[in-house]
């Protein structure tokens, strides 16, 4: 073990109880769950079907999926790095070391702010579609929908307080419900808008594979950009490694089979969209989509299931967004490049309670605050278009990452070359397309609060950078080196096999 690693390994081992998160919570049918519920197949759905129509029309599935390859590729990076590298702040830790200490601190900087922006943002539909269970008119007060919001705002902040245990629990219980209510409307829409006697659109294979009905690049850039915003989420894993029973494995796991269940299910309900609803009619009914598609495919009931669902799945995100933020803070506080407090657990829970604290404050001043910028809709097209800035941006660099932190054992096998370098590869390259592709087109105002959040990192980055912090000081990440990083954790050499040119073999708790 080199002087630096050996030095880390001490600090690590005498690092207080309030610097720690509790170990060995979640296992690896959790890690799952967490991945779905952080994409919230359900609220993405009914937030953005009619943004991604809007920027692709009928090729709207041909969209996720040509996303969704590339977005594989950084779960695949997302995966490999978490085997050398277990750390709650995930890409700001792995970038920092891999690539530089100020990439990472920016990747897990737009991590923050987007997860803030969303934050923001998601919690007014979470109050809207409550109060839609009781009262049309009442969902369209702003401002009922905001008290609401923040009510179920604060409920999930106190579930992240007190345990990753109790939180995990819940996802069980509302992404469960999300999951099998989505896969029973998505079959029975399919099979309803095949049989309508005059569908809005009959179905064609270049929905899936029209790439050249985008009407150009920056055509595709837009419409990726929102498919991006979609899969959004699933990263969450990776910040909860620490709180993670055999992380190495359980972590990257998690997040793979979260990306292909929700790409199922957001493929079936926007091709079912297309049989049953006009493009006029999708942005006509933007503001309840869902609802009109459940009472068109369930009459007199299915509406409100469907929003029962989505209002889960808006409960649950608000859930996994305050893990990622919170959890990515605490690392950043523990290496001391923003305030350490937010680096502290309480004694009790184990949880990052100040970080939980002053983000819940954070984001409903802000949620508040925002209901002078528009309607609903208006706060949630113009975020949506913002965070994929941000997503862009740091997945990007995490696929960047893993290929520098694996160079040396790329072509130590095939698999390797493929799923640790080319295809993590891709994916960056595509991210960092669809960033600077977008740029020329978004509006101003859009620009300015996806980059402008990402630029206000340079303060705390500077600040701390000047202080002295260590993580400007990092050992570099090598993959090479996975050995004696596994030895350094007590587990066996075994872990790391892939990245020597063997097989994982994969965790049964199951």
């Amino acid at each position: 073990m080199s002087p630096t690693r050996a030095r880390q390994a001490a600090q690590q081992a005498e690092r207080p109880h309030s610097r720690a998160l509790r170990a060995d919570v979640l296992g690896s049918f959790d890690t799952i769950v967490m991945a779905v519920a952080g994409s919230a197949p359900a609220y993405t759905l009914a937030a953005t079907t009619a943004v991604l129509v809007g920027a692709a029309g009928l090729v709207s599935p041909a969209a996720l999926l040509g996303c969704v390859i590339p977005m594989l590729g950084i779960a695949w990076a997302f995966n490999h790095l978490g085997k050398v590298d277990v750390n709650a702040g995930a890409s700001y830790s792995w970038v920092g070391r891999a690539l530089h200490p100020s990439l990472g601190f920016l990747s897990g900087w737009a991590l923050v702010v987007s997860a803030t922006i969303f934050m923001v943002a998601g919690a007014l539909p979470a109050g809207s579609y409550t109060l839609s269970l009781f009262s049309a008119s009442a969902a369209e007060n702003t401002w009922a929908a905001t008290g609401v919001g923040a009510v179920w705002f604060v409920l999930m902040a106190l579930l992240v307080l007190v345990g990753v245990r109790i939180t995990a629990h819940a996802q069980w219980i509302m992404t469960g419900i999300e999951v099998l209510i989505l896969v029973a409307f998505g079959v029975s829409a399919l099979v309803h808008g095949a049989g309508q006697q005059h569908p809005a659109a009959l179905f064609s294979w270049s929905w899936l594979w029209g790439f050249g009905h985008f009407g150009g690049a920056s055509g595709f850039a837009a419409a990726a950009l929102v498919a991006a915003f979609y899969f959004w989420g699933w990263d969450v894993t990776a910040n909860l490694s620490e709180e993670t029973s055999n992380s190495r494995r359980n972590s990257g796991l998690g997040g793979l089979v979260g990306v292909v269940m929700v790409f199922a299910l957001f493929e079936i309900v926007t091709i079912a969209v297309n049989l049953i609803l006009t493009q006029k009619q999708i942005q006509a009914d933007s503001g309840d989509l869902l609802t009109v598609l459940g009472d068109a495919v369930w009459p007199g009931w299915g509406g409100k299931v469907l929003v029962l669902a989505v209002m889960l799945s808006t409960i649950a995100t608000l859930e996994t967004t305050l893990i990622q933020v919170t959890r990515s803070l605490f690392a950043m506080g523990r290496d001391h490049t923003v305030s350490p407090a937010f680096g502290r657990s309480h004694p009790r829970w184990q949880t990052p309670h100040i970080a939980v604290a002053t983000v819940t404050v954070v984001s409903l001043v802000l949620f508040i605050a925002s209901n002078g910028l528009g309607s609903v809709n208006t706060i949630l097209t113009d975020a949506v278009s913002a965070i994929g800035l941000q997503i862009a941006f740091y997945y990007g660099l995490a696929g960047f990452a893993v290929v520098v932190a694996y160079r040396r054992l790329l072509f130590k096998s095939f698999s390797n070359a493929f799923f640790i370098g080319l295809w993590p590869l891709v994916g960056a390259l595509f991210m960092l397309w669809i960033l600077v592709e977008s740029l020329t087109t978004l509006s101003g105002e859009v620009i300015g609060i996806g980059m402008g959040a990402l630029a206000l990192g340079l303060l705390p980055m500077g600040w701390y950078w000047a202080k002295g912090s260590g993580y400007y000081r990092p050992a570099r990440l090598d993959a090479a080196n996975a050995a004696a990083v596994a030895a350094e954790y007590g587990e066996e050499p075994d872990l790391v096999a892939a990245e020597t040119g063997g097989h994982d073999v994969l965790p049964t708790d199951l």
